[in-house]
């Protein structure tokens, strides 16, 4: 892989919470405030593993929100590539058919690594990688009707399912480890995007380290 010149302070962010909560959005609005073109940015359902490797919960429910679903060790080597300045190819993923696709999309490597997930902060070996720790903290009404929105109306799903899902695999997934791993955040942002006051200030402060790293320098 090609390599970027190497920035002594480069700095990865993660950004995690249930689903829902807010997280595309906040990674949306850093992304926007800070400037893409500065930003490295891998959402973490993108390494979802096949269909046939993913847990089963109660009920033959599909466990996509179990940490065995996602292929986390690839992501932690796409990150430290990054971090080394190499550019990486990260998986495509269908969630209609709920693979990945014959596709990759390259990424390559910025000041700022941004990494967004529901389990982030579950894994003891991905979430040592962070510099920055964000947990977006939402109420769980309003996480579940987002997601069931969010699913019927991009994949596919009815609404019986979707709330089937929720309360044998999603609900309690969420209880184990999602809400725990909410203990090793830096920052903590009530009310995902509509906070804009903590959107600002993170920005603000990612700004600052991504400006520290470029002037390092020269």
């Amino acid at each position: 892989m090609a390599s970027s010149p190497n920035l002594a302070a480069r700095v990865t962010i993660g950004v995690a919470g249930g689903t829902g909560s807010g997280k595309t959005t906040v990674s949306t609005a850093l992304l926007e405030r800070v400037g893409a073109r500065h930003i490295a940015y891998i959402p973490h359902d993108a390494y979802y593993r096949g269909l046939s490797e993913i847990p089963i919960a109660e009920d033959e429910v599909v466990n996509f929100d179990h940490p065995d679903s996602l292929d986390t060790a690839l992501l932690i080597q796409h990150i430290k590539q990054l971090q080394r300045g190499e550019a990486v190819n990260i998986p495509v993923y269908d969630f209609t058919v709920h693979r990945r696709t014959d596709q990759t999309r390259l990424i390559t490597p910025q000041p700022i690594i941004l990494i967004e997930g529901i389990l982030i902060f579950a894994e003891p070996a991905l979430r040592a990688l962070f510099d920055v720790r964000i947990f977006v903290d939402t109420d769980p009404d309003i996480r579940f009707i987002r997601r069931l929105k969010r699913d019927v109306a991009e994949r596919g799903r009815t609404v019986d399912s979707v709330i089937h899902q929720y309360l044998t695999s999603v609900r309690p997934m969420h209880l184990e480890f999602v809400e725990p791993s909410k203990r090793y955040a830096d920052v903590i942002i009530p009310e995902g995007g509509y906070n804009l006051v903590a959107i600002e200030m993170v920005a603000d402060r990612i700004r600052s380290i991504m400006q520290s790293a470029i002037g390092d320098q020269q």
